[in-house]
């Protein structure tokens, strides 16, 4: 669904989802066996629908939501805070930024607040709408954002969210965040409803990657910014300003909504919302039997599920990438930046070797049914004006990594099919990946098999497959166990993507660091970069260099399906549609079953 334009630096995404079958590099696609060519997943996903189809009269009904997932949602119901993805699908129903967006994922003047930028493009004047409430009643304040900007820059903050170069380039959010200074001097509250925000260079991700979400001053300013995360506040009885007030959580299980009658932008279709985690593995029967009407659904189950009756599938090509990531150093906190000193994997053809042993497009195929397909930069083609369509990426080529692996010195010395490092050492390489239904481990597997197939020795972490939670919480803490892990990114609505790969941001998970890579991130958002001709150009050089370092892999592009019930009105995945949650109804009091 469309929602309230939400403007995230980026989002952690769930990696695996459900799947039945195991993949090998030989063998042919399931189907009628004619010989013809799969479809790419581009032509796959093109052929889905982004709006269900409902001409039924709405009714004052509950909506259930699937949220899909086979752990406990962790209940961190914050933007500044929150880092996976269960936590955001909760999120939305209840809270959003004040600006609305457009196809391009640009603000616009739709939302609960409107905006001007002043002519050196440096100044934004935003003013909140007079009718926008928090769930207690008191009015969204000029302050309230201003507080949002306090918290995340502030040093006791524990959160992931300061990287943005947006946060570090307000004016005088370097004092603050140093201690220096007791406020943002950059940030000017005029009265209740206006503020202005003024950064020291022009950034066109000002249009698309500006942070608009108020926190309530009023009801978390006695708790101290490092105990947040863990306050009731947060965690029980969160509240926001969105179309649908937080009634009753079961943690880690249930949320349950009900209308926010006053909702700013008007009275939701909606009754309520109930969410409730979902299995990946009883998704598509909990569908079929009507406990849920809507689900974001595993694309590996599509082929076995597209012929459901009572359900539609929605979609399109999702802002998230999965990737292999290296460990190639670790977080200085005191300096609050990247350090590369892991000298496991500093050679970049061990990298690029173990980049062209991976075969994604029979991933792609076999596994996902051509709704995933072999990524080629990190930059995802949902941004059509950026990324390289030219880029080929690492297409599978186990003799090529061979060559690359003899080259750099990491031969099989005593012929046991194990290459040794350049020193004629036993070289193990340890792989943390997630857990997620019956895909994870036949995909870390066939990963593993990959690698093993060119001469390389990789291990699963402790021999076993890592929890959602347990998983970031080893990545993030940089655990001297993990050489290698599986993950995957939602980018956001902003393609910069300095939030995720400078060496100053939490976010950059792989420790790699470079000066080409600090200038051409800085240039990316530059006040030169309004000129979309030159930034599409510096992001085709990241992407290239990107590409040649190989800090990660891409191994994925995602399609975004939903499965919504029949009875479910007004749900779309479409960027360009204005329609969001209050808009969402049912036609029947009871979801239809099959």
């Amino acid at each position: 669904m469309k929602k309230s334009y939400w403007i995230y630096v980026s989002i952690l995404a769930v990696l695996i989802v459900a799947v039945t079958s195991y993949i090998s590099t030989s063998g042919g696609r399931s189907g009628k066996g004619d010989g013809s060519k799969p479809a790419t997943a581009k032509e796959n996903i093109g052929n889905f629908p982004m709006d269900v189809k409902n001409d039924g009269a709405i009714v004052d009904g509950v909506l259930n939501y699937g949220l899909v997932s086979d752990t406990p949602f962790e209940g961190t119901l914050n933007t500044a805070f929150y880092t996976g993805e269960p936590d955001a699908e909760i999120l939305q129903f209840f809270d959003e930024s004040l600006f609305h967006g457009n196809g391009d994922y640009e603000i616009t003047n739709d939302g609960a607040a409107t905006y001007e930028l002043s002519p050196d493009r440096k100044t934004m004047t935003i003013k909140i709408k007079d009718n926008v409430r928090w769930h207690d009643g008191v009015p969204v304040k000029a302050e309230d954002l201003e507080y949002a900007y306090l918290i995340i820059g502030s040093k006791d903050y524990t959160g992931v969210r300061y990287g943005s170069a947006l946060f570090q380039d307000v004016v005088g959010m370097e004092e603050y965040h140093s201690g220096k200074a007791a406020n943002i001097s950059g940030i000017k509250v005029l009265n209740d409803k206006t503020l202005t925000i003024t950064w020291n260079n022009a950034n066109p991700s000002l249009l698309t990657g500006v942070w608009a979400t108020p926190f309530p001053k009023h009801y978390l300013k006695d708790i101290p910014i490092q105990q947040l995360p863990q306050s009731d506040k947060i965690r029980k009885t969160p509240i926001g300003f969105g179309p649908f007030k937080l009634s009753k959580i079961v943690p880690g299980e249930s949320v349950e909504f009900v209308r926010n009658e006053d909702y700013w932008e008007g009275k939701p279709n909606l009754k309520g919302v109930i969410v409730k985690v979902v299995s990946p593995q009883v998704v598509l029967q909990s569908l079929k039997k009507g406990q849920i009407d809507v689900a974001t659904f595993p694309t590996d189950q599509y082929p076995t599920a597209k012929d459901t009756k009572n359900v539609q599938f929605i979609g399109k090509i999702d802002l998230a990438y999965n990737y292999i990531g290296f460990k190639l150093g670790h977080w200085d906190a005191a300096k609050q930046q990247s350090v590369m000193d892991n000298p496991k994997f500093q050679n970049k053809q061990l990298r690029q070797a173990m980049a062209y042993a991976l075969d994604n497009q029979s991933v792609g195929d076999k596994l996902y049914h051509g709704l995933r397909f072999p990524a080629t930069t990190l930059i995802p083609p949902s941004f059509p004006g950026y990324h390289d369509n030219n880029a080929k990426g690492y297409p599978y080529d186990p003799e090529k990594a061979k060559k690359l692996l003899d080259e750099a010195g990491y031969k099989d010395r005593d012929g046991d099919g194990l290459r040794e490092d350049p020193d004629g050492k036993k070289f193990p390489i340890r792989f943390l990946s997630m857990s997620g239904g019956d895909i994870a481990e036949p995909l870390a597997k066939f990963y593993i098999q990959c690698w093993r197939a060119v001469g390389l020795d990789v291990q699963l972490v402790d021999g076993r497959l890592a929890e959602f939670n347990s998983f970031y919480d080893m990545v993030q803490k940089d655990d001297p166990k993990v050489d290698i892990f599986a993950g995957a990114w939602g980018t956001g609505s902003d393609v910069d993507p300095y939030g995720l790969y400078a060496r100053d941001v939490l976010f950059n998970y792989t420790h790699w660091v470079s000066d080409k890579n600090d200038d051409l991130l800085a240039k990316g958002h530059s006040e030169q970069a309004f000129d979309k001709a030159y930034r599409k150009d510096i992001y085709n050089q990241w992407q290239a260099l990107m590409s040649e370092e190989v800090p990660v892999i891409p191994t994925l592009y995602r399609s975004e399906i939903y499965a919504v019930n029949n009875r479910v009105k007004n749900f779309t995945v479409d960027p360009n549609s204005k329609l969001t949650w209050k808009d969402v109804g049912v036609t029947a009091e009871k979801a239809q079953v099959e």
